[in-house]
């Protein structure tokens, strides 16, 4: 993995029994650690109307992050598009780039609000997504100066903001049109995503954002001292995504001996089940050897890590066994 970017994705979990300001700086410290232990971005991402979550406001959060951090790239995973105006998209960025030069990267999605409630407040449809590729195109163009309606975008024109296009299916081939990174996962659909990777390659054409196709491939890990303990850090995020699936809402993180306790529904157990499957999670001898294996398998030039548990310490912990399995701090003393 010698040459291999490792980056930090954070969503801004709340857990059962704190709220979510307290969410919010959680994600603030998580990312002075992961400047720490050496990772090369750390980026937020963009949620709406989820219990859940607190991140739903990214390029505010990357503001809060940047002006708590010192050296590591700041970006989001990511502004869905659709959701706001092109034009103001390339302001918030061009504000971000203004204030802290050369750190900061402009992560963007195609999605719109989870449910129907969501998308109306937003004042959005299903079918906007559609049109991503034009509104990718808009926005790039307010940092070039090349809008047909005369307007200057200040201070985002002429300014450099790495763009990243999340790829899911069609945004693979938008991204490769665009000649823009692409942000792939997850890891637990290999074949999936080895598709994806080789559509984007394949189709990439060379743009004034990036001469070479750059692929990002994304997911799970979660590292500690045993291979059951690894696991044990999966079990809230499982249990929430197996609630959300049959409640229609995403809940709280709750603690993983209230996981371990509760009562599950056939179909919630078979969810919950399915939602532990895939990831890589193990010691540091264990996560280092599948790292390498995918990283190997996609060429990927970057690993994008989000790890989801309810606590922090173990959190914390895990991101410290992994900056060691890929070599970015030295191992720990004997």
């Amino acid at each position: 993995m010698a040459g291999t970017r490792f980056s930090v994705l954070d969503r801004s979990r709340i857990r059962e029994g704190h709220d979510a300001g307290e969410a919010l700086r959680d994600t603030v410290a998580l990312a002075r650690e992961a400047e720490r232990l050496g990772f090369h971005r750390f980026w937020v991402a963009e949620h709406h109307g989820v219990p859940g979550v607190a991140g739903s406001a990214p390029t505010v959060l990357a503001a809060a992050v940047a002006a708590a951090t010192r050296t590591i790239r700041v970006g989001t995973g990511g502004v869905m598009l659709p959701n706001h105006r092109p034009l103001v998209v390339a302001e918030q960025f061009g504000v971000l780039e203004s204030l802290f030069p050369g750190r900061i990267d402009m992560g963007l999605g195609r999605s719109v609000g989870f449910t129907g409630g969501v998308r109306r407040a937003l004042g959005v449809g299903k079918d906007e997504a559609d049109d991503f590729a034009g509104q990718l195109e808009e926005l790039l163009g307010w940092f070039r100066g090349t809008s047909p309606t005369g307007v200057h975008a200040r201070p985002s024109e002429g300014l450099t903001v790495p763009p990243f296009v999340l790829a899911m299916g069609e945004g693979a081939r938008i991204a490769a049109r665009a000649g823009l990174p692409m942000v792939i996962g997850d890891l637990r659909d290999r074949e999936r995503m080895l598709r994806g990777i080789e559509q984007y390659r394949a189709a990439f054409r060379p743009s004034v954002w990036a001469e070479r196709p750059y692929v990002v491939i994304s997911g799970t890990v979660a590292v500690a001292g045993t291979a059951q303990e690894a696991r044990r850090l999966l079990k809230p995020e499982a249990w929430s995504m197996a609630y959300a699936r049959t409640h229609g809402a995403f809940p709280p993180l709750p603690a993983v001996e209230a996981v371990e306790g509760r009562a599950m529904t056939g179909k919630e157990r078979e969810l919950y089940e399915a939602g532990l499957r895939g990831h890589v999670a193990g010691t540091e001898e264990e996560v280092a050897a599948e790292l390498a294996r995918v990283v190997g398998e996609t060429g990927a030039e970057e690993v994008l890590v989000t790890t989801s548990t309810y606590g922090r310490a173990a959190l914390t912990d895990s991101y410290g066994r992994l900056a060691r399995a890929v070599g970015l701090i030295a191992p720990a003393a004997p």
